[in-house]
């Protein structure tokens, strides 16, 4: 067995960031998590940083604004995966600068984990947020970087719990939500499984240079099909309202920031079908769960059982 990649983690703290630092570790990959030190005194991050030490990640201290001390960082790693939030994508150009400079990395993995966002119908704002991604994606080719995008698609964690319905915190008993006619297929994925599929694509020679695809057959369904299994479930069946993407389009449009840019992006998900209108073609992209049939994934059917 060939040695594992050591890993640098920029944007470990973050939301999916804590699932791959975990799967890294876990598997055996000697892992890295750049962190600020004002995230070390954070109380609720600073207990996170703590279980990284526990599970034997190496803390580096600094963040993406010191262009020596990332530098510096990336050298001692073979891969730096990119977990930043929404508000430092385009900040990610000087991971790219870093990266060039460095010269030794073996793979970058820039903060994707959503959308296939060169293959998006989206409206304004997530239009822009989309592209942003984009930008960066030119910038790592361009700069001849070695690759591979993770297009996680929906984090089940953000919309299962409610059941995309908005202003609640438990999945609806009475009546439910559908945008547009509910027929295109989203995919949701548990963080803790697009964690393991992010780890096991950096050392495999079929994801360079690719789209790593997170669709399994078990969590692609149509917002139709979420909602009658869901009803299945409880054991009722909900009321059903429709809403024309016509509204949906008006609804976006008069939203506050940032709740514009979700609806925006359920949008592009739940009525455009955004996830799910091409075919993976192996010349730009692989699927996960065939990849990695190994890896027992939770499906959207038992992610549904701890509401009941």
């Amino acid at each position: 067995m060939a040695e594992k990649s050591k890993i640098l983690v920029i944007g470990g703290t973050g939301y999916i960031g804590k699932f791959v630092v975990q799967a890294s570790a876990k598997s055996g990959h000697p892992t890295f998590a750049l962190v600020r030190e004002s995230t070390v005194a954070d109380p609720v991050k600073g207990k996170l940083v703590e279980e990284f030490k526990n599970s034997g990640v190496t803390l580096i201290h600094g963040d993406l604004y010191d262009h020596d001390g990332l530098v510096k960082a990336i050298k001692q790693v073979d891969v730096v995966i990119s977990t930043v939030g929404f508000m430092q994508i385009a900040d990610q150009m000087k991971i790219i600068a870093a990266i060039k400079e460095a010269g030794n990395v073996k793979r970058f993995l820039p903060s994707e984990f959503g959308n296939d966002v060169d293959r998006v119908n989206a409206v304004e704002p997530a239009k822009s947020a989309f592209a942003l991604k984009v930008q960066i994606r030119r910038a790592i080719e361009a700069a001849g970087i070695p690759y591979t995008f993770v297009v996680s698609n929906c984090f089940a964690g953000y919309f299962l719990p409610t059941l995309v319905q908005p202003g609640v915190s438990a999945p609806p008993r009475d009546k439910v939500i559908v945008l547009g006619d509910g027929t295109p297929k989203a995919c949701f994925n548990r963080e803790d499984d697009i964690g393991t599929y992010t780890i096991k694509a950096v050392d495999d020679p079929r994801t360079l240079n690719k789209i790593l695809y997170i669709k399994p057959p078990n969590c692609t369904l149509s917002f139709n099909e979420l909602v009658s299994l869901w009803e299945n479930k409880i054991g009722k069946t909900l009321e059903k309202v429709y809403v024309p993407e016509k509204q949906v389009l008006k609804d976006v449009q008069e939203a506050p920031v940032p709740i514009n840019v979700f609806l925006a992006i359920n949008h592009s998900v739940f009525v455009k079908g955004d996830q799910s209108y091409f075919e993976i073609e192996a010349s730009f992209g692989v699927e996960a769960s065939e990849l990695y049939p190994e890896v027992k994934n939770c499906s959207v059917d038992e992610y549904l059982n701890q509401f009941v």
